[in-house]
């Protein structure tokens, strides 16, 4: 291995470990730069994953080529330990949960270290090739090609860093708000999925299957022993049907303030949730309320189908409760100023639409709120 080599491998290994630490630490205000702000998170980003994704593509030309060219090599690792590599983790720590959200924050983070693993993968491959190769000319041998599954290892470890520089530019391309949206349809289709199956539940179909099959044949002996509860098994039977009816006239309009968030809130909502430390912690609370909506209607579904109607109902409280919160985060357009005559000429017509969501919520949860 020449002396250049063998200085600057080491290096690249070096600073991808460190890099790799760096991110893992505990997020802090972005760096002071006088030549880089949050402003440039993104288009960092973007650049320096492109970057990679060139570099690295020679790195293993290089490699899967003989004979290996240990100063084109060097050139290559040194232009990602000078340049490329600084970049990137720059870029990510530029994006702080103070400026982009914590979620948005917390994915750039994975999404960045696990580009420097598969970086790191691939590197080490590298190193590989390149000691096999130093150890065939000690012995005096001429250098060899690869094998093709030699070969197969570093284009697959390629293939892994084109992969993880590709979803990084894709995030950086879309934004925060891209990635809101993104999660906010994941909910959305949980959401619609829960309420769907609630809705073709049949309590008594469910029951009786499940005492059949306990019973056997042995339950018709038992018949007229238990016919003193009938009464007792009818009426538990009403009150989960009713239950459940009321359960689904406050789940279908949850439902529905998904897709409303989404086009009117969200989509062509450009950078204006950013412009401003209060939109910024509006869409993180956002994010949180809309997050667990789904989480708690899997609790109320299982309630239902416990029979647990006192556990149903607290959850499905605080269903309503999340719904109603979000929507009052956005009820007015982004930038809007609350105040009586500035705040209704930022009204539109999804602040009149969620203002009648409302009072229909209000209205299907009163058989809810009279349950102690």
């Amino acid at each position: 291995m020449s002396k250049q080599l063998s200085i600057v491998l080491p290096t690249t290994i070096a600073l991808l470990e460190r890099f790799q630490t760096t991110l893992s630490a505990p997020a802090q205000d972005a760096p002071v730069s006088a030549e880089l702000t949050e402003k440039d998170a993104l288009p960092l980003l973007s650049a320096s994953s492109t970057a990679l994704k060139s570099q690295v593509t020679k790195l293993s030309l290089l490699a899967i080529t003989s004979p290996l060219t240990h100063s084109a090599v060097s050139t290559v690792l040194s232009a990602l330990n000078e340049s490329v590599l600084p970049s990137l983790v720059t870029a990510a720590l530029l994006i702080t949960p103070a400026n982009y959200t914590k979620a948005f924050h917390a994915e750039v983070q994975v999404l960045t270290k696990t580009a420097l693993k598969e970086v790191s993968l691939l590197v080490a491959e590298v190193k590989s090739v390149a000691e096999k190769k130093d150890k065939a000319k000690d012995e005096g041998k001429k250098e060899s090609e690869l094998s093709q599954s030699e070969k197969d290892v570093v284009t697959v470890a390629t293939g892994r860093v084109w992969e993880s520089c590709d979803v990084l530019v894709d995030v950086a391309a879309k934004g925060v708000v891209g990635f809101v949206v993104r999660r906010v349809e994941e909910w959305r289709d949980l959401v619609r999925d829960a309420v769907e199956e609630i809705e073709e539940w049949d309590p008594d179909e469910d029951e009786d299957e499940f005492y059949d099959e306990l019973l056997g044949d042995d339950g018709n002996k038992d018949a007229e022993a238990g016919s003193d509860n009938e009464e007792d098994d009818e009426e538990s039977s009403a009150a989960l049907h009713a239950h459940k009816k009321s359960t689904m006239r406050i789940l279908k309009p949850v439902a529905q303030i998904y897709p409303a968030i989404l086009m009117n809130r969200l989509k062509n909502a450009g950078n204006k949730p950013l412009s401003s430390p209060s939109g910024v912690n509006k869409l993180e609370s956002l994010m949180t309320n809309l997050q667990s909506i789904p989480e708690n209607i899997d609790e109320v579904a299982g309630a239902l189908y416990e029979d647990n109607l006192d556990k149903c109902t607290r959850y499905l409280k605080d269903v309503r409760s999340k719904a109603t919160r979000s929507l009052n985060l956005v009820v007015l357009p982004w930038g809007s100023v609350e105040g009586n005559n500035s705040q209704e000429k930022a009204e539109d017509k999804f602040t009149t639409w969620s203002r009648t969501w409302m009072k229909v919520m209000d209205e299907v949860s009163k058989s809810v709120d009279e349950t102690k």
